[in-house]
This record gives structure tokens, C-alpha cells and sequence, in this order.
């Protein structure tokens, strides 16, 4: 295969190498963090003083960790290291409790993520002559500006169609000869349904690759939309404390998303003991940035759960992998005693053919016990007025699910296209037991 690589000399440095620019950059980082009212206090307490006690990367060991709720605390300037009137732009979280934890980038900071984000971009097979429709959310949310900005690097002709509208998506791919979109995966199996409903053939559109990222999804909703879409969809990771899109991305052998070590440095721990994990283990992903002046963040608890690849991959990149993020530490829920995580009933509702694009987690009281219900939109194949092929796809999904998270759930099935969609980041689980309990 043929790589493509917007910046070889960083992506394929050796190691050794990489080590050095990151340290380098922590120091920097470090004396831009001692210049915030949120870190100072907390820096010269672990006694660093500056970024002459940062002497190898070790070092950010010593470096108490930062959480969402520190940002939130910190609203809206405590992690404002440089003047307000240097800041040409800020970025907010998209929660929706509490404060939000806001952002801000220098003239220098946005022109280094979008060089992330165009080596994402570049790095999946794409070029200037392909036409990119960016179906995300714009505004505070990270995704919209971030892609906007990365696809232009790239030289791409950006179509800024934001999310919702699903019909005019697909118009506007067929108008402008799209090859590239980016959008939550709900959202393109959502795009495809309406596409068949609509009667609008494949054959109409020129997409050959996605981007798919903002909310966790298995490797089963991968295929499923490959296959649906006959395309190539490649994972991405960000999160907007670390500026957004462009931390970590899948190259052409889709096998892991490799994290650009010269940006950000991550650390894999066990979330309850706050230990490192041995290499190819899971645990919980803690973040620093390496790349942005105005908002240091470091070690940043990201919730994350996922590990690292400890084979170097095909592509020649230096960079280590991470491997597809399987939920967050606090996605799980406990029912009866059990933990579950949402990403165990995607994986066996997506590995299913009957069964359609869309479901839903409900949780609710029964007595004193838990109720799990599994509702679930049925393929376009299956007629709901014949009963026993119901049934029987009822009873399959039931007990493949109670072989893999050991609950007996109750399963609904619903007509394709009835269940909410969500245009944005989906909403899956609805937990209804009372928060008291």
C-alpha cells in the first residue's frame, strides 16, 4: 500500500527521538500552566517551580492529576495562561450539567491543531481533489470548526452542511459529487435509512470514505455501516480539552488510532488505584497537551477506557496506538449488582442482520429489583405484522444478550425509523431509577 503521511519526518521519528520533542514541550507546558491561577498553587506545592524541575518525562509523575470538575471550578478563566486579549477563540464542552469546561486558543494554537487534524485527514488516503461534507455539529462543539478547518488544510473542497436535515445530506452529495463525510456513527446509519425509504441509490453518490468519532460505537457499527454504505469509515478520537478532533486517528490499515506524541502525551491507569497499567492492558486514558499555549491542561482524567498496541504498525508510523475506546469509567451501569457497559449491548444488537439501526437502553425500578429493557428497531426485511419471525429474533437478541452481559433484559422491537434520533452525539441509555436509590 502506498502511505500517505502530511508530516513523515514526525510520524515516522524514532522514538528516542519523539521522547526528547516531548520533553521539550512538557517544560513549556509546565511554565505556561505555573502562569494560570488554577495550577500555580497546585504545581509549587508538588515543587515545581518552572520547567527546570521537569528534567525527563518521569517528571509528570509528580503532576497531580486534573478533572472535569477542576474545570468546571475553574470557570471561566483559571486556566487562562496568557493575556484574554491574545485569545482569538474558544471552544466549549458540550455536557449539559454544570459549568461547561471552556477552552481557548492563540492565533499560533488553532494553526497547530489544524496541522493535526489535516495529518488525520491526509493519513486515511485523502487529498485536495476530494470533496468533504462535514455533518457535524458547528458552533461551541470542537468537531464542526475542527474538521471544517483540517479539510481545508488538506486543500478539500469543504461543504459546512453541519448535522440534521438528513435529506438535504444526501442532495447535497449527490449536487457536489461527495467523497468524504464526517459524522457520529448513529447519525450515518440514520443518513442510510432515510437514503432506502427515500429510494435514493448508491449509485447516485461518489462516498468512498467517512469519519466517524464523538460517541463511542463497536466495531460491529463499523461494518454495519461499511457494508451499508460500501465505504471505507475510519475511527477518530478527541475530546475538546484537548482541543477536539485530531488527537488520536486511524491510517489507511484501520488498526488502531495512532496519537500524535508530538501534540499530547497519554498515560494508560487503572481508575481505581490511579497506577499505570501494563502496555496492551485497559484502563483509563490521562491526557496532556503539548500543542496549545493559551489552555495547558495536564494529566487530564479523561474517563476514556482503552490501551495501547504494542506491535508497531504496517504504516511505518512511530506514534503508539491506541486501541478502539470501549466506553467511559463512569458510562457503567450497575444493575442488580452487575456492571454493564451500553458498548456490550451495541455490540451484540449491531452484530445482528434482522435487526435495524437504531436502539435504545432503558433501566427502571421493578419493586425492589432492576429492570432492563432493550428496545431495538427491526431490518427492513422483517414485516411486523408476521408474528413468529418476531418472536423469534425477540427470543435470539434476549439470549445472546444475557450470554454476554449475564441479565435477562426485556426486548422490544420497533418499526424501522420509530425510535428518536439524535442529531448530534446519541443518546442511548435512559436510566429511570430514582437517583436516591
Amino acid at each position: 500500500m502506498n502511505y500517505q503521511y502530511w508530516h513523515r519526518k514526525i510520524e515516522i521519528m524514532p522514538r528516542t527521538e519523539l521522547e526528547v520533542f516531548q520533553l521539550e514541550r512538557l517544560q513549556d507546558m509546565v511554565d505556561y500552566a505555573l502562569r494560570t491561577s488554577f495550577y500555580a498553587p497546585k504545581l509549587k506545592a508538588a515543587g515545581i517551580r518552572g520547567s527546570e524541575d521537569i528534567k525527563s518525562l518521569d517528571d509528570l509523575k509528580r503532576i497531580p492529576f486534573t478533572t472535569k470538575h477542576d474545570l468546571r471550578d475553574g470557570f471561566p478563566y483559571g486556566f487562562l495562561s496568557i493575556p484574554r486579549e491574545d485569545v482569538i477563540r474558544l471552544h466549549a464542552s458540550s455536557g449539559t450539567t454544570g459549568a461547561p469546561t471552556t477552552i481557548y486558543f492563540n492565533r499560533d494554537d488553532i494553526t497547530r491543531w489544524t496541522g493535526y487534524v489535516a495529518r488525520c485527514i491526509y493519513g486515511t488516503g485523502c487529498n485536495h481533489t476530494d470533496v468533504f461534507q462535514n455533518m457535524i455539529t458547528y458552533g461551541l462543539f470542537t468537531g464542526g470548526l475542527g474538521f471544517h478547518a483540517g479539510g481545508e488544510e488538506v486543500g478539500m473542497l469543504v461543504i459546512p452542511s453541519g448535522s440534521g436535515n438528513t435529506t438535504r445530506q444526501f442532495r447535497l452529495m449527490q449536487d457536489f459529487g461527495t467523497t468524504v463525510v464526517h459524522a457520529t456513527p448513529s447519525f450515518l446509519l440514520h443518513v442510510e435509512s432515510i437514503m432506502r425509504a427515500e429510494g435514493v441509490s448508491r449509485d447516485s453518490i461518489k462516498l468512498k470514505r467517512a469519519f466517524a468519532g464523538a460517541e463511542p460505537y463497536s466495531e460491529d457499527t463499523r461494518r454495519r455501516i461499511e457494508e451499508l454504505l460500501h465505504i471505507d469509515v475510519y475511527n477518530s478520537y478527541g475530546l475538546s480539552e484537548m482541543n477536539g478532533p485530531g488527537v488520536a486517528f486511524e491510517c489507511q490499515c484501520k488498526n488502531g488510532l495512532h496519537l500524535w506524541e508530538d501534540g499530547y502525551i497519554a498515560e494508560i491507569i487503572n481508575p481505581d488505584t490511579l497506577e499505570p497499567v501494563p502496555d496492551g492492558e485497559t484502563g483509563e486514558l490521562v491526557m496532556t497537551i503539548l500543542c496549545r499555549e493559551a489552555t495547558p491542561i495536564l494529566r487530564y482524567r479523561t474517563r476514556d477506557l482503552t490501551g495501547f498496541y504494542t506491535e508497531p504498525c504496517p504504516c511505518g508510523r512511530t506514534h503508539r496506538r491506541l486501541r478502539r475506546i470501549t466506553g467511559r469509567s463512569d458510562d457503567m451501569l450497575i444493575i442488580n449488582g452487575v456492571n454493564v457497559f451500553p458498548s456490550q449491548i451495541e455490540e451484540v444488537i449491531m452484530a445482528m442482520k434482522d435487526v435495524g439501526n437504531n436502539y435504545l437502553i432503558e433501566i427502571e425500578k421493578d419493586g425492589v429489583m432492576d429492570k432492563l429493557t432493550v428496545k431495538t428497531e427491526i431490518g427492513p426485511d422483517i414485516f411486523m405484522d408476521d408474528s413468529r419471525p418476531l418472536n423469534a429474533l425477540k427470543e435470539r437478541i434476549r439470549k445472546t444478550l444475557q450470554a454476554s452481559i449475564t441479565i435477562n433484559p426485556r426486548v422490544e422491537l420497533h418499526e424501522s425509523g420509530s425510535l428518536p434520533v439524535s442529531e448530534g452525539k446519541a443518546k442511548r441509555v435512559y436510566d429511570k431509577r430514582p437517583k436516591d436509590v
